[in-house]
């Protein structure tokens, strides 16, 4: 039994607060003869989920052997996250297939939440670190291919919507309950409110590798905002986006709508040099992932812990905010909400622990410590 923290539940916080996990579970009552640790002064919250994330550890998700993408993984949870979706870039479609094949097998060990493909159905106008030569249209024989490569755990496919194709392979994501997410793309405010009546549900990193919000030209940026069947992908890691512009997104979306992402690439939780991301050469310094030619932005070597931390000490977000946007939405979004992404009873024991400067103490999945944070 953990004793004595602030509790962050769906409800608000609990001063003084306890956790109980019995086994790989948060338990209703506190068991005869339970091991008491004292956490008081500490922030108990979820473990959290990333639904967009390419690799960390020195790994890529996208091209790591089975051990790699397994170390990359660690890395996140050393860092909290507790579910994961591996991203991957950019690639031909055999190979592609070939990844998704791999990854869903570490999906259906547990190891993983699911597989994200970013790209190959994207725009060469916003095509970011992705292989130009590689990009496709998102014909849906093309979308269907991949969703079947990944065997029932393919979560998310990021499209330009506007590109031939782009509404049918909406369609078909949705029929296949896959989340179709609108990224990389050029498309108008017309164009994108076409694809959400057609069934996309998230924004790929908003404000990133999509056309400026204009006074005439609104373009996606507006339309993903507005409504309220969106979920709108955040990287809060200060180069990604102004503070003002996080601030604009929750104030137009509500903490409700937003999931705060990674969008990590090898170099997360490893350090400065030079990576390869997909077929691209990345150059990371000082913390800041870009291509070697062109110098795009090429990801980030973002971890949630301080997402969390600068969006409570920096950005002025509350605690409960961030927490939403940490856990529980991205979790609705898998849906798993019904196992992770709050600390209610019956659900996985995974938690994070904070000191009262949200700074991490210890890492707990599925009720063993990932990190221990060795307090009696």
């Amino acid at each position: 039994m953990l004793t004595g923290a602030n509790v962050v539940m769906p409800t608000g916080t609990v001063g003084g607060g306890q956790v109980v996990v019995e086994g790989t579970r948060i338990a209703g009552a506190t068991p005869e003869n339970a091991h008491l640790i004292d956490v008081t002064g500490h922030w108990l919250v979820p473990g959290f989920v990333d639904i967009h994330n390419h690799g960390g550890g020195g790994a890529s998700f996208t091209s790591g052997t089975v051990d790699e993408v397994l170390k990359g993984i660690h890395t996140h949870r050393l860092h909290g996250t507790t579910t994961l979706v591996a991203s991957t870039v950019t690639g031909d479609m055999d190979f592609l297939a070939q990844r998704a094949g791999l990854l869903s097998e570490l999906a259906e060990q547990g190891e993983i939440a699911g597989i994200h493909f970013e790209g190959p159905f994207i725009s060469p106008c916003r095509k970011g670190a992705h292989s130009e030569e590689l990009l496709r249209d998102p014909d849906p024989a093309d979308v269907r291919k991949l969703i079947d490569a990944a065997r029932g755990k393919a979560k998310m496919v990021t499209l330009a919507t506007e590109l031939p194709g782009g509404i049918d392979s909406v369609r078909l994501l949705a029929e296949h309950d896959v989340i179709a997410a609108i990224g990389h793309t050029d498309a108008t405010y017309e164009q994108t409110v076409e694809a959400i009546e057609a069934g996309a549900t998230v924004a790929t990193h908003l404000f990133n590798a999509m056309p400026a919000l204009g006074h005439r030209a609104p373009g996606p940026i507006a339309a993903l905002l507005e409504d309220e069947r969106i979920t709108v992908e955040l990287i809060n890691d200060g180069t990604h986006l102004h503070p003002a512009s996080l601030q604009l997104a929750f104030h137009h979306a509500g903490a409700a709508r937003v999931a705060f992402i990674t969008d990590a690439m090898d170099a997360a939780g490893f350090g400065d040099g030079r990576y390869m991301l997909g077929p691209l050469e990345v150059e990371v310094a000082d913390g800041v992932a870009r291509l070697v030619e062109g110098g795009s932005i090429a990801g980030s070597t973002l971890t949630l812990d301080r997402a969390f931390k600068r969006a409570v000490t920096l950005d002025g977000l509350s605690v409960e905010d961030t927490v939403a946007a940490l856990c529980a939405n991205p979790a609705r979004l898998l849906g798993m909400y019904d196992t992770v992404g709050s600390l209610e009873p019956g659900k996985d024991a995974d938690l994070v622990l904070l000191d009262a400067d949200f700074g991490l103490k210890g890492v707990m999945r599925r009720g063993e410590w990932v990190v221990d944070p060795q307090l009696g």
